[in-house]
């Protein structure tokens, strides 16, 4: 019996998947914070689907809340150093 082939039928979607995605969407539309969780999930999602051999679907649920969660860090620490520029501004 050989054990490197993939399982017969259809793949599970990875249990994150879901999670990963909607934390993605949510830190790029209201919650900037949600971004370092969606992305750090969503590493951890895509090393498990990869090591996984075709047991784990959702790979593309997840690396577009992985790319979300990196856009909106992105977004929120821009959002914070212009916060920081007009406050040390007003106090000129």
């Amino acid at each position: 019996m050989v054990f490197d082939q993939p399982p017969i039928g259809s793949p599970v979607e990875h249990e994150h998947a879901t999670a990963v995605l909607l934390l993605g969407a949510l830190s790029v539309f209201c919650c900037g914070a949600l971004g370092p969780i969606a992305w750090a999930m969503g590493r951890r999602a895509l090393n498990d689907i990869e090591a996984g051999g075709g047991r784990f679907g959702g790979r593309v649920q997840v690396l577009v809340g992985y790319l979300l969660g990196i856009v909106g860090t992105c977004l929120m620490v821009v959002f914070g150093v212009l916060f920081l520029l007009m406050a040390v501004s007003g106090r000129a």
